[in-house]
């Protein structure tokens, strides 16, 4: 269900401290919308079916059943929405990334700090694909 014409690209921040890429997500074409949580993002997952998530890596270590709540977001949309994920990760969680990645499948990773040209180059390559 789109809520318009441009595709949805669901923009999900929970720690932050990069830039807000609204601005690069619409130029590219897509409908942005934002939240600050995984509940709220499952939620969204659910209404609107966005064609792109874009969200952070962030591990941790107290979860015993998984490494992230990126993997909560990814098992939600599941048979829900056909949704591609680029995914933002520290270079120093890379090994943990990595073990991430056994298990889920991502359209692209990008550690900080987040190069624009190549995060905008990854958002061409995906809007070509919903085309």
């Amino acid at each position: 269900m789109n809520t318009g014409t441009k595709p949805i690209l669901l923009s999900i921040v929970e720690l932050g401290g990069y830039p807000d890429f609204s601005l690069l997500y619409e130029a590219q074409g897509f409908q942005v919308l934002k939240t600050d949580s995984v509940r709220k993002a499952v939620k969204l997952i659910r209404q609107y079916k966005p064609a792109v998530m874009v969200a952070e890596f962030n591990f941790q270590s107290d979860f015993r059943d998984r490494s992230s709540s990126l993997e909560t977001i990814l098992s939600s949309s599941q048979g829900v929405a056909d949704s591609s994920m680029i995914v933002f990760y520290e270079k120093e969680f890379e090994p943990q990334y990595q073990r991430f990645l056994q298990n889920f499948e991502v359209a692209a990773s990008l550690a900080f700090p987040i190069d624009e040209q190549r995060l905008s180059a990854e958002l061409q390559q995906l809007y070509a694909r919903l085309k």
